[in-house]
C-alpha cells in the first residue's frame, strides 16, 4: 500500500496492493485490496470534478477521490481523478469509476 498526501478519518482502512494519493477518506472506509486512485490528469491539465450535472474546474493539478463516511469499495477498483463517493456506497470488484458515485 501507498498513501500520500491524503487524510483519513478514524476507522478506515486501505487493503494492500492499494495506491492513495490527494484524496480525503472519511470515517469507516475500506478500500479493497487493489483499489487504485489516479490523480493526474495525462495531460498535466487541472482538474475538473462533476458538480450539479456541469464539470467544474478544480484549478488542482493532482486530485484523487473524495470519498464519504461508510464507503467499501471491491478488490481490484480503479478510481478516476476528482470522483466523489457519497456516503456508504460501494463498487463491485473490478470497477472502474469514471464518474460520481451518489447514494
Amino acid at each position: 500500500m501507498e498513501i500520500k498526501n491524503s487524510i483519513l478519518l478514524p476507522g478506515t482502512n486501505v487493503g494492500h496492493l492499494s495506491y492513495l494519493g490527494d484524496s480525503i477518506l472519511g470515517e469507516k472506509v475500506n478500500f479493497g485490496a487493489g483499489t487504485i486512485t489516479s490523480n493526474l490528469r495525462h495531460d498535466g491539465g487541472a482538474h475538473r470534478s462533476p458538480v450539479e450535472g456541469r464539470m467544474v474546474d478544480t484549478g488542482r493539478r493532482k486530485l484523487g477521490a473524495i470519498v464519504g463516511d461508510g464507503v467499501h469499495t471491491g478488490i481490484h477498483t480503479s478510481i478516476y481523478p476528482g470522483r466523489k463517493f457519497w456516503p456508504k456506497t460501494s463498487t463491485l470488484p473490478g470497477a472502474i469509476v469514471d464518474k460520481d458515485i451518489l447514494a
